[in-house]
């Protein structure tokens, strides 16, 4: 882990730097049904085409490039539901270093395979008994490896920031800018750059229900700690907000909603029907708070970060076959 220092907006610029000509500039795209249903003006970062499938390459990639080459040489060691497993694997591999990565047992098959795909070692622990960051500190010891946490660190945090960056310089000021919350290293880089950016903006994050530890955080002003929460919304499954991201999220973040399973799925069903985009139900997130009416936007011009497109096709199927 690095020393504490929470990034700033100089951050999210300097990690544009690294991943520049790496990273894909994701398109942002638009849908004259889903403005006519919010009744605003959308723009859809779809961070679903980004290399890996997720927003996550961003953070992976800024991280390991901001390493120096000797750190770097020993490895890195990363613990994730899948998409910053699948987005750390292949960064290390573009940058010709090792990693392992520590994933819960019941990870979506599709991940795993994909992460081992890139050329990285899975460790797996069990989600509900186990420590996942105990058992990744211990192998980064044992390895002389880096640690680069899914969210809790900070050229992760400035990495995430780039996606709201290319939204901002793609399309202007915005009124509301919406991203998915899990720990919070796409919330609070994204509102490190809107603020610099947009300072009008508001910005929100959002949870699944079950998963409104960000929420409850914002509120009470201290991390709250929940049970390991269960949602098909995967990649947003944490007890807890990181260290380094809910100072930025104190200070930039206007508010935290929470939208159910049965709308994820019903704005999964959305994009693949009227805009031919999958997304997965943690990258629905921030679009579904919009469709559903959860965030009150009438008139407005909103931002809506997809985060991530990694799901299988057996699971999408059957998601939008029992709703």
């Amino acid at each position: 882990m690095t020393a504490w220092r929470i990034p700033t907006f100089d951050d999210v610029k300097a990690a544009r730097k690294r991943i520049e000509g790496i990273a894909h500039v994701t398109p942002v795209l638009t849908s004259r049904t889903a403005d006519a249903q919010a009744g605003a003006l959308l723009f859809f970062k779809a961070e679903n085409l980004q290399r890996g499938g997720a927003f996550k390459f961003r953070g992976a990639y800024n991280s390991i490039a901001a390493l120096d080459a000797s750190t770097r040489a020993s490895g890195v060691v990363a613990f994730s539901s899948g998409n910053h497993a699948q987005a750390l694997a292949y960064a290390a591999k573009l940058q010709n270093i090792h990693s392992t990565i520590v994933m819960p047992k019941d990870a979506p098959d599709m991940k795993v395979a994909a992460t081992r795909g890139y050329g990285a070692e899975v460790v797996f622990y069990d989600r509900y008994t186990e420590d996942r960051e105990a058992i990744s500190r211990r192998v980064a010891v044992a390895r002389g490896a880096t640690l680069i946490p899914p969210y809790d660190y900070p050229d992760v945090i400035a990495g995430q920031g780039t996606a709201a960056l290319e939204l901002f310089e793609s399309v202007g000021e915005l009124d509301i800018l919406v991203t998915p919350l899990g720990g919070g290293g796409l919330l609070s880089g994204s509102a490190l750059a809107a603020r610099a950016l947009s300072p009008g903006c508001k910005v929100i994050g959002v949870e699944p229900e079950a998963a409104n530890d960000g929420q409850q955080s914002l509120r009470k002003g201290e991390i709250v700690r929940i049970p390991v929460p269960r949602s098909i919304a995967d990649g947003a499954l944490v007890t807890h907000v990181g260290e380094h991201n809910f100072p930025i999220m104190q200070a930039n973040v206007d508010d935290i909603v929470t939208v159910s399973d049965a709308e994820l799925v019903a704005t999964m069903r959305f994009f693949a029907e009227r805009m031919k985009i999958i997304v997965e139900p943690t990258g629905c997130l921030a679009a579904a708070a919009i469709l559903h009416g959860v965030i009150a936007c009438s008139g407005k011009r909103v931002g809506i970060v997809l985060s991530g497109g990694n799901v299988d096709l057996a699971t999408f199927g059957a998601l939008l076959g029992e709703h």
